[in-house]
């Protein structure tokens, strides 16, 4: 009479488990090294019962340390230690936990959550922040100082342009009184000349209008050339006469570029 069928499934009565177990694990062990020395295979078997038991078969040619080797070559993966586990759990654990503080401290840099803080950790709470914000206003009074120094340098090479063109311009004004004084001593020379000239029938009206005109002429063509040299028009269009002179923008007679004392000074307001 052949055996019924069994179903596979969990056996709920503990003693009939733990009788099946046994059994079961004895053939499956002799199964184990019969395939094992008929077939020359490299077996190793690893069992654990339901208490936590340690039951395990390897090769006669071969451990099982190195069983578990050849496994991890071939699958390429790696078995952690217990003791690795722990310190990547405990490093986990203290990441999160200085994660944690700063996330305190930088809202307690802003003045959230206070109501955890004593009286103590509170002042030195404001110590910390009393000596950032000292910093902060150095820097600012840094900055400030550097652009007023700016200021005052490009201040006082302004006022030497202006010094410049001051001279200038009283140069021109002796030079144009100078022209006005002599071609007035001309005029009353020429005058009184032709005045006897024309008494004694000696010279022509016609004439003495274009001698007249052809020195005033060479006159103002002095005094402009003699005023007109003073000023630098180096590549610009020549001005013809003292008054377009007058109408130009002044030059930079002393270009220059003012650069902050230090590399990351940046213009800003004073405002």
């Amino acid at each position: 009479m052949g055996r019924g069928k069994i179903t596979i499934a969990r056996i709920e009565n503990k003693t009939t488990r733990q009788v099946t177990f046994a059994k079961r694990r004895a053939g499956l062990l002799k199964k184990t090294h019969e395939l094992s020395v008929l077939c020359d295979a490299q077996i190793g078997l690893i069992i654990f019962s339901s208490n936590g038991k340690l039951y395990e078969y390897c090769s006669d040619t071969s451990s099982m340390e190195n069983m578990i080797k050849r496994y991890q070559l071939a699958t390429g993966t790696q078995i952690v230690q217990q003791s690795e586990m722990e310190q990547l759990c405990g490093e986990v654990r203290r990441i999160k936990s200085d994660t944690h503080n700063l996330q305190l401290s930088l809202q307690r840099y802003t003045g959230e959550d206070l109501s955890s803080l004593s009286l103590g950790e509170l002042n030195e709470l404001e110590d910390m922040l009393e000596h950032s914000t000292q910093k902060v206003r150095n820097r600012k009074f840094d900055l400030l100082q550097q652009k007023t120094e700016n200021l005052k340098r490009k201040e006082t090479m302004l006022e030497k342009d202006n010094e410049h063109l001051f001279h200038l311009i009283k140069e021109h004004q002796v030079a144009a009184a100078s022209f006005e004084h002599h071609h007035h001593q001309a005029e009353q020379v020429t005058n009184m000349n032709v005045s006897k000239m024309e008494e004694d029938g000696r010279i022509d009206i016609n004439h003495h209008m274009n001698m007249n005109m052809n020195m005033n002429m060479n006159m103002n063509m002095n005094v402009n050339v003699n005023v007109l040299d003073q000023f630098p028009f180096a590549g610009e269009e020549q001005p013809n006469s003292v008054l377009q002179l007058a109408t130009l923008q002044p030059p930079s007679f002393y270009p220059y570029r003012l650069l902050p004392t230090q590399p990351n000074l940046q213009d800003y307001s004073l405002d």
